[in-house]
């Protein structure tokens, strides 16, 4: 999944070498937490959140058929 992020994000950045991606993991949920430089947060954030609700749309769609622990991306700079 972390792979799958960055490939959908680095190329809508400005700073690529600044994605970074954590995982927090528990029995029900793991959260995906990516982090980019504060100038690209708009960029991955997109007008009225479209870009980032598409970023978590393919993330949980991928995700329902990798494992069946609820899945979440919050965006952090």
């Amino acid at each position: 999944m972390q792979q799958l992020i960055e490939t959908i994000v680095k190329p809508l950045v400005d700073y690529p070498d600044d994605v970074r991606i954590e995982t927090d993991e528990n029995s029900s949920r793991i959260v995906y937490k990516l982090f980019v430089n504060p100038e690209d947060r708009g960029k991955v954030i997109g007008k009225q959140g479209r870009v980032a609700k598409a970023i978590r749309t393919i993330v949980y769609s991928a995700a329902s058929g990798y494992h069946k622990k609820k899945t979440y991306v919050d965006i952090l700079d």
